[in-house]
């Protein structure tokens, strides 16, 4: 395992690139992430841009050799789909087309979101029918790429377990895990023994990883709370928080995950913008120690 970082955290401290931020932070893989039009970010501008089109294969050669040049390695496309779009079918073919440029570059995983408009409204049953057909489309679609497909525990459905349980039993395919998110489950409300378990039990289902924390009040911790409780008062850095991470480590060891360790602090912007650097080379500290 190897600290990366998500790419918007490094420019949001304050670093004028990606490239000066992960070289300040001496990190050398990062998240990248993927917009619709398939304009994915760069280290440092190029013809004063600070994204690339990724539509032809062209493209993506100048893309790949833009990261050679800097020696920086990706270690997943982050998407924002939404598998109940009004047009689905533009959506898979969007996702389809991420993951067949991560792997002409190499990039071992693609992360997908597990929010979609409506997942409250919906049935359980149409909720996880929409994913399923949704990823396996993409699946098959997409046979002869060695990427797999991170889903993260993101928004709501994403962090109820059943829902996971039943996509991935739903698809069944070796290539669709997680992207495994440290404190969303947290966020989501159950308490953090709760949190705990069901990190430890999908482990073996990472493909991917962000990493965040949460400190709750003593009397908060150990209950059941409203989703998203107070979050944006108790974020926190990765080593100040409730959810141990020295025990994640152990967890995603013990299950023979190899691949990064991506930091996507949430607290950063509660910090003075003169501290925020400060703050994110303490994650990356912590989380080398725990390494």
């Amino acid at each position: 395992m190897y600290v990366s970082v998500c790419g918007g955290i490094v420019t949001h401290v304050g670093y004028p690139t990606m490239l000066a931020g992960l070289g300040a932070l001496n990190l050398s893989h990062v998240e990248i992430g993927m917009g619709r039009e398939m304009n994915a970010g760069l280290m440092e501008p190029v013809d004063g841009q600070n994204h690339m089109i990724l539509d032809s294969d062209a493209a993506v050669e100048r893309y790949r050799r833009h990261f050679a040049d800097s020696g920086i390695t990706v270690t997943a496309f982050m998407l924002g789909n939404n598998f109940n779009s009004p047009d689905p079918k533009a959506e898979i073919a969007w996702v389809t087309r991420v993951v067949e440029a991560a792997a002409a570059l190499g990039i071992p995983a693609v992360r997908i979101d597990s929010s979609m408009t409506g997942e409250r409204e919906l049935p359980f049953d149409q909720r996880v029918g929409k994913f399923v057909e949704a990823l396996g489309a993409v699946i098959a679609n997409t046979a002869k790429c060695p990427v797999d497909l991170g889903i993260e525990n993101h928004g709501v459905q994403g962090n109820q377990p059943e829902f996971l349980k039943a996509v991935f039993e739903g698809v069944g395919s070796p290539r669709l895990g997680m992207t495994l998110d440290s404190g969303n489950f947290y966020w989501y409300g159950h308490p953090i023994e709760r949190v705990m378990q069901i990190l430890k039990d999908l482990a073996p289902k990472a493909k991917h990883t962000h990493l965040k924390n949460i400190r709750y009040p003593a009397d908060q911790r150990g209950v059941q709370r409203e989703i998203g409780w107070k979050y944006g008062e108790y974020v926190c850095p990765l080593d100040a928080g409730d959810v141990d991470h020295a025990q994640v480590v152990k967890f995603l060891s013990a299950a023979g995950y190899e691949r990064d360790l991506c930091i996507e602090d949430e607290s950063l912007g509660r910090h003075p913008a003169e501290e925020r650097q400060a703050v994110l080379r303490r994650d990356v500290e912590y989380m080398r120690s725990l390494i």
